[in-house]
């Protein structure tokens, strides 16, 4: 297995990775780890969409509509990007369109790879036991924040791409490397060293503390929710 980390979706279509390959979409703070979260909580499926144009549709239909931009809940969404709101909704066999700043961009920026799935640290074992099973090349796409880098998405690359290299996978680019030291530094105060982030900053003046700290836990929803491109839909 190759790995090549991919930090921002601006970035993704100069990729080394030609071959069919496996993307693992990255948005700690929330989206990914939101996703996790519902289907732990016992979603059905989840519907990423990169507009919000179509979410009246969705609510007409009977799904839970998930939306939030620069971090905030939109009006008329019965849901926001909030991973701990999400542990506290009766979500039991429910679907839900979800649409986000940076998280669901970089899921249908990546929807034609060959199997794509969502990590974040809430489902990082697991996702590293589901990896090894498929004989793919990885491509980490990291969200970001609206075409930045972003800590906590690097960190969450760092720690995948450190369990994966145990195995034998190689790194293929700079980015990968640096995301694996990174991790090295901050692994035993991970909160800490976020603390820096601006990201973090931001959803801290919104009140998200809780959102974060959750956020960057490890193994709290041991789910890999994999993307079906006919239907357009993440199921477990």
């Amino acid at each position: 297995m190759n790995i090549e980390l991919i930090l921002s979706p601006a970035l993704y279509d100069g990729r080394l990775t030609a071959a069919p390959h496996a993307t693992v979409a990255v948005d700690v703070l929330r989206a990914t780890t939101a996703i996790c979260t519902a289907f732990q909580a016992g979603a059905e499926e989840v519907v990423p969409l990169d507009s919000m144009e179509l979410l009246p549709h969705y609510l007409s239909e009977g799904y839970e509509v998930a939306c939030e931009r620069n971090g905030a809940k939109m009006p008329g969404a019965t849901l926001g990007n909030s991973p701990t709101e999400y542990m506290t909704k009766q979500l039991q066999g429910k679907r839900i369109a979800f649409s986000t700043t940076n998280g669901t961009v970089s899921i249908l920026r990546a929807k034609e790879s060959a199997w794509l799935t969502v990590g974040a640290f809430a489902n990082l074992s697991a996702l590293v036991q589901r990896l090894l099973t498929i004989e793919m090349d990885v491509v980490i796409l990291c969200s970001g924040w609206k075409g930045d880098p972003a800590i906590e998405d690097t960190l969450f690359a760092g720690a995948l791409i450190s369990q994966l290299g145990k195995m034998g996978a190689a790194l293929v680019n700079d980015a990968a490397m640096m995301a694996q030291d990174l991790w090295q530094l901050s692994r035993y105060d991970l909160y800490g060293y976020c603390s820096k982030a601006t990201h973090v900053h931001r959803l801290q003046r919104m009140d998200y503390e809780e959102d974060i700290r959750f956020a960057l836990q490890l193994d709290t929803c041991p789910v890999v929710p994999i993307y079906d491109k006919e239907r357009g839909t993440l199921h477990l």
